[in-house]
Formats: structure tokens, sequence, C-alpha cells
């Protein structure tokens, strides 16, 4: 039966039919109405958990030896706007915040900065990785290198050098390691497999976990994600160790650091207010060196993902206006390159054994119509409880200054995410509960800046703290329109969606489409579960995270023990934009 055919089979049934197929496929007797907790997909025994991190990474060292600061000076950009402002063609303002960046850092951190260091630090194993990841489709060894390979090598003091970000720095750091021989044999098919969880993505060094964990009944309170997050946060601290001894990076300047943090620089955020989109990806958009066959793609299409966004942050204003939430002419214009992928977050996956094995077997019943159908419904459920993570597992503290509470810029991605009932009601709870009200009624700020800290000073007006900025400041989960909904449990309907929203100048069809809890589909993960990607920073990764896991596993079987009881189907969650909203804005209030 092909996929199209065994979709229309579901569709074509009534809701105790469907229930009735899945408790068959499942195994559970369709007579019981006590349905056992362990039979069902993600109960105690059924379960494996793994995650993916996104890291900040610095480089501490002067602006003559750091590869930020270096790479802005000699960039044409740079001497473009230098040679405009002594023709008077650009203000003198431009230039003079660029060099108060340069040198103005008394700490001298440079966020997100890139390495640079002589190629004949690396031993051969080392070289022949990098050799590799140059190329421009691994699998093709006579496809030649990449076109943009002269980015990462040049030449300097009379030796050829290598620049590559930090997050690409620490799978070269484990090739060398390998290199070296100090691996004993048994364990080096180990170490290799690992360099692949080494991701050179976005702007963030992003590492996804070695092993997949189990959780069962022998480990109370704990699933063990924590345990392999802890392994991999302190082997990428070694690594990063290794590479400022022998990389000689201690001599060039450059002492790296990885660390946990969910906001975006403020440096990073500063410079991007002073530099074109384009230069900003330049600096700080991540090659894709590693975890791709063809890295040089990947790089176009996180090219394509910053200026979606980017586009789709400043289209926010039209909606803001039809809502009625900005009133006047005057605002404060969004900048034409967003920072939000500078973002960083967890994501938890966990994947049923039970659902995996039956759609590895070809006659179990079990089919992608099936999962995905009912997938879409556990998502539907499970967002209801989301409000429970936010702020109390997992946070990302923000204070907006005053000056900043305007609706453009501290409502970010919300426009594109809730329907204007919720935002409208969401601003106007937001400016009662906030810090900004004169004489008992919220005033914002005007957008003159010297008149706005001169009120802010007089009335002692503070702006706001919020306990998950990041939530708000990168589009997290899209709203689906009224023609294609993205939870209906049809197949494709996200590529539909997709479509929709890039002709509202909202999304782009070829990017994967934003979800807080999304299925990992088997056909193309290789197991069947679901992603949250609702996690910013773990105050403790014992203390939060394996809870904040554990949770998320007990909801997501709860929501299948509603679904196979029959509690709750697809036709008592409505797939409207309204209901989506509705659901959503508690999240996001919280």
């Amino acid at each position: 039966m092909t996929t199209v055919s065994a979709q229309e089979e579901i569709f074509n049934m009534t809701d105790a039919e469907r229930i009735a197929q899945l408790r068959s496929v499942l195994g559970i007797e369709s007579s019981s109405n006590a349905i056992c907790d362990a039979s069902l997909p993600f109960s105690l025994g059924d379960t494996t958990c793994g995650a993916e991190n996104e890291l900040q990474t610095v480089v501490i060292g002067s602006r003559h030896d750091v590869d930020l600061p270096l790479s802005i000076e000699q960039s044409n950009f740079y001497k473009n706007i230098i040679k405009r402002t002594i023709s008077g063609e650009s203000p003198e303002k431009v230039i003079y915040n660029l060099q108060d960046y340069l040198n103005n850092n008394p700490e001298n951190v440079w966020e997100h900065s890139w390495v640079r260091f002589p190629l004949s630090v690396l031993n051969s194993y080392a070289r022949s990785m990098l050799d590799y990841d140059l190329r421009c489709e691994k699998s093709n060894p006579h496809a030649g290198r990449r076109s943009d390979v002269d980015r990462f090598l040049f030449y300097a003091q009379g030796e050829e050098f290598i620049r590559i970000p930090v997050s690409y720095l620490l799978k070269l750091v484990l090739a060398d390691v390998i290199g070296s021989g100090a691996i004993h044999p048994l364990l080096e098919p180990t170490a290799k497999r690992m360099m692949e969880h080494f991701l050179n993505d976005n702007t963030s060094p992003e590492i996804y976990s070695f092993y997949t964990v189990s959780l069962s009944s022998e480990k109370k309170n704990n699933v063990g994600i924590a345990d392999e997050t802890l392994q991999r946060y302190l082997l990428t601290q070694l690594l990063t160790l290794y590479a400022y001894k022998h990389f000689k990076l201690d001599e060039l300047g450059q002492q790296p650091l990885v660390y946990f943090a969910p906001h975006p620089p403020i440096r990073q955020r500063y410079l991007n207010s002073l530099v074109s989109d384009s230069f900003y990806r330049e600096l700080f958009m991540s090659p894709c060196l590693s975890g791709w066959d063809k890295g040089e793609e990947k790089y176009q299409y996180m090219i394509l993902c910053h200026q979606t966004l980017s586009r789709s942050h400043l289209n926010t204003l039209a909606k803001l206006k039809e809502a009625g939430i900005i009133t006047r002419n005057f605002i404060v214009i969004p900048n034409v390159s967003n920072i939000c992928l500078a973002n960083n977050g967890t994501h938890i996956s966990i994947g049923s054994l039970k659902l995996s094995s039956l759609l590895s077997s070809a006659d179990s019943g079990m089919t992608a119509a099936l999962e995905k159908y009912w997938g879409d419904l556990v998502i539907k459920i499970v967002e209801h409880f989301l409000p429970l993570f936010v702020g109390i597992y997992s946070a990302a503290p923000y204070r907006f200054d005053y000056r900043d509470f305007h609706p453009e810029q501290v409502l970010g991605f919300l426009p594109h995410e809730l329907d204007y009932t919720h935002l409208r009601m969401i601003w106007r709870r937001w400016k009662k509960k906030a810090a900004i009200t004169i004489c008992g009624k919220p005033v914002t700020p005007s957008g003159f800046t010297a008149f706005d800290a001169l009120l802010s000073r007089l009335f002692r007006l503070r702006g706001d703290f919020i306990s998950d900025f990041r939530l708000i400041d990168y589009l997290v989960s899209l709203l689906s329109t009224d023609q294609s909904p993205a939870l209906d449990g049809r197949m494709g309907n996200d590529i539909r969606l997709k479509k929709d929203l890039a002709e509202l100048g909202i999304f782009d069809a070829k990017m994967s489409l934003y979800l807080l809890y999304k299925q990992r589909q088997f056909a193309t993960m290789g197991f069947s579960g679901f992603e949250g990607r609702y996690y910013s920073l773990f105050e403790s990764l014992t203390g939060d995270m394996e809870p904040a896991a554990l949770l998320q596993t007990l909801i997501t079987a709860l929501a299948f023990k509603y679904i196979v009881n029959g509690e709750v189907t697809h036709s008592h969650i409505p797939d409207t934009p309204t209901i989506e909203s509705e659901r959503r804005q508690i999240f996001f209030g919280a």
C-alpha cells in the first residue's frame, strides 16, 4: 500500500475505527478499557533519549592577534567605509562607532571569533581530515575543493596558516588526538565516530549526544541524559585546552573558551547594528565544514535562513500595525540583519523502541501515514503542557530597559506566532506588568533616546524582566494558515504551510518548519519520536535537565494514553490558527 492510499484509508475511517486500528497495531486488545501503561509508546522501559546542545564561544586576546578584529580591519567593507568617510559620502559616526568597537574592548573578549594558526601544527591524520572536509562533496574524492577554500587557508609570516571557527576547531583537535597515537587502538573507532557529533553549523558549536540513554525503572528520576551531556561538555573543555597548547594558540595570543549561554552577546548585537547583513554573515556564519556531505550547499542554506529570518522580522511591523499595536508612524525599524540565529538552546529528543520496531517491520501494520497522523495529535496535546517548562526547568533571563520597550522590539517574532487577539492581549497585559507607568498609565518610549532616558530617570521607569527572552527573540513556532494547518495529520502538511508562509514573506519553503515540539519520523531519522525545542539554559544539568526530560517523556506517554483511550482525537483540537494561538499564548505568556 502506498503512503497516499494509506493516508486516504485513515481519513476515510471514523474516530472509533482509527483508534481500534491503532490499538491493534500496538498490540492492545480492543476490549480492554484499562490500558496498561507499559504497553504504551514512551512508557518507562520503551524510551530512549538524546540531546543537542548549542554553545557560546569567545576568543580572548589582543585585537592585533585575534581573528575577528583582524578580519574586520583587513576587509574591503572596512576600507570602503574609511574611503567613503574621507570623501564625505558617509557620516563620520559610522567609522567612529566601528573603530570604537575595535578599540574599546578592555577585557579583550571577542565573541564568536574564529582562530588562526599555522597549518604545520596539525599531524598527518588531522591534515587528512581537514582536506576531507574541504571537499565540495565529501563522498566524491574527485569533486575537488570548495570554491571558498581561500577563506580558510592563507599565508602569513612565511608559512601557510588556517583560520576556522571554534566549532570546527573542536573536531580538528579530536582528529589530531587520534592521529597522535595517544588513544588506545580499541578506542580509536569510537573516537572517530565521536568526531561527527561536533557540528560546524549556524553560528554556535552544536554538539549532539555520543550515545542515546534509556529511561528505565532502575534509575529513579533520572534518564541519564545529564550525565551524557556533562561527559560531552567535559570533553569539549579538554579539546579546547588541547588546542590552546598543542596548536600554539597560547603563543599566538588567542585563548578560546566554550561555555553555555542562551543570549547573543551584547557586543555582537552592537556590531550587527554597525555592519551590513552580508558582512555579518561573513564574520559569524559557520561555513559548515563538518556534518554534511556538501558543506558549501549547507552554508548557502544557512545564508538563506539568516536572510529569511531578517526579512521576516521586518515584516512583523505590518502585522503589529494591522493588529492595532503600532498606532503611529514614528517607529523603531528593526535592523535589516537579525541576530536571532545566535541564540543558543538545547534540544531533547525522545524515541520509542516500540514505534521504531513496528515501523521497521513491513508487516506490522504501522505505516508512515499512521505515524504522521497520530504524531501530529500528540504534538497538539503536548503543546498544552509546555508552560510547565518555561522558567521552571530552563530559562534565558533578560531585562528590557525602558528605552527599548517598543512593541516592534520587545515582541520579537510573536506577530508570526500568535493571532492578533492574543497578540493584543499579551501586549496590553505586559504594559500593565512592566515598570513603564506614569500616574498609573503605561507610557511607552517616544523613540528619542535622550528624552526617554530623562523620562526614565525622573519617573524611575525600569522596563521589565522576562524569564526566557530566547523564546521571543527567535522564531520558535510558526502559526498555521487557514488553508494549510501544520498538524492536521496529513502527509506533506508542512510543505503546504511553508509555501503559504513564503507567499506571505514570513518563511522560505526550502527551510525546515519551526515547531516547539517536533516529530522525528522513522523514515528520516531512523527512529520514531519527538524533539523538544523549547529549552534554553538549564541552571543545573543534573537538577533541571534530567527532570525536564523525564517530564517531557511522561507528557508524551500521557498523550498516547489519551489517544488510545479515545479521550482526545483530532476533532477535539481543531486545526485553525485561532485554536493554535489559543494554546500557545499561555506558553509565550509564561
